[in-house]
């Protein structure tokens, strides 16, 4: 998700001033389709033969790669992001501490959407001369000890802005016959939940936009929520060991993530009223992204709201249904708006 509509044409209100689609300028889904056709065919040449990806493998296309490593058990899951000063973060607005937090909590994010733990993390920075880079440190070590996983390296290089790149290696932990949840697996019936409401980061922006000043719990609740987002690990985890088929996290805006995770599952959507978060707008609530939340696909809605007793996490919140009608995307009976953020390259 991005802060200042530099990149993206899609409204979203975490976003700002957008684009119009007549900018013909290919957006990072569009490149990711022609890099994984490049970057497959020169797999080929080191996999002779053999299918790509290898049997039981996912590589581009899902919230994180799936993997076996050649002679090692199992099979582990990797993910890699970027969070940009200008693009992700205004440091106008957030500290060099929570940039260096979310940077950390946005690729465990997709982890957890494919409930698995995160183990070890690779962070590299590049920043221009004079940049607090214990303050930012400080925020990278924070949220690695909330997320249970230690940081074993990476590299540092001067820059025009700070980027922070971390890339994540986890697995599936106890009961790996229970594999990761894909944006593959929904099927028409499944229900689909979130594991919280919606909007609070849009929110939050919107606030500190304002000048930053909470008028109470709330406000600051909504502020957190931007400045320190939480990746849902424990509920991808609950997730996956229920049985769910799918599973996506809440970055781009849900019209935008759930949409994705349908398309993947070759499925349509029908969707209800979404769960607002107080003090945020039905539009924060439908594109604001930099949510972290978890969409969920499950035939067996007993046994994900039972297994989210079980461990102890808040109740997750009905969404709707996957329906049989491929590319018929609706909320509240009428059509689900796109809206969330796109990349322009």
């Amino acid at each position: 998700m991005g802060v200042n509509g530099r990149q993206g044409y899609v409204t979203s209100p975490n976003s700002g001033p957008s684009r119009t689609p007549a900018d013909r300028t290919p957006d990072e889904f569009a490149w990711i389709e022609r890099l994984r056709t490049r970057f497959e065919a020169a797999a080929r040449l080191v996999v002779p033969g053999g299918p790509v990806p290898p049997a039981g493998d996912t590589w581009i296309g899902d919230d994180a790669a799936v993997v076996a490593t050649h002679g090692g058990p199992g099979r582990v899951i990797w993910a890699t992001d970027l969070v940009i000063e200008g693009v992700h973060v205004d440091l106008g607005l957030c500290g060099l501490e929570d940039m260096g937090y979310k940077a950390v909590m946005v690729t465990v994010s997709d982890l957890a959407a494919m409930g698995a733990t995160p183990e070890y993390i690779l962070v590299s920075v590049a920043a221009p001369p004079g940049t607090d880079l214990d303050l930012l440190g400080a925020g990278v070590a924070e949220a690695a000890t909330l997320c249970g996983c230690a940081v074993v390296g990476g590299d540092l290089a001067a820059g025009p802005v700070v980027v922070v790149s971390t890339s994540v290696i986890g697995s599936v932990g106890l009961h790996p016959e229970r594999g990761p949840l894909l944006r593959s697996g929904a099927r028409a019936g499944d229900r689909l939940w979130v594991t919280g409401p919606l909007g609070a980061s849009a929110a939050g922006l919107r606030l500190l936009r304002a000048g930053g000043v909470p008028a109470g719990p709330a406000d600051e609740a909504l502020i957190r929520a931007h400045r320190r987002p939480v990746a849902r690990i424990r509920e991808g985890t609950a997730a996956r060991l229920a049985g769910a088929s799918a599973a996506i996290d809440v970055s781009d805006g849900l019209a935008a993530d759930i949409v994705h995770l349908a398309r993947s599952s070759g499925v349509g959507l029908a969707l209800d009223e979404l769960p607002v978060a107080d003090g945020a707008t039905d539009a924060e609530a439908r594109a604001g992204g930099e949510e972290y939340e978890l969409v969920v696909a499950t035939a067996d809605s007993g046994g994900l709201v039972a297994a989210f007793g079980a461990a102890g996490l808040r109740p997750p919140a009905p969404l709707g249904r996957c329906t049989g009608r491929a590319g018929v995307y609706t909320l509240a009976g009428g059509p689900l708006v796109p809206a969330g953020w796109q990349h322009r390259l």
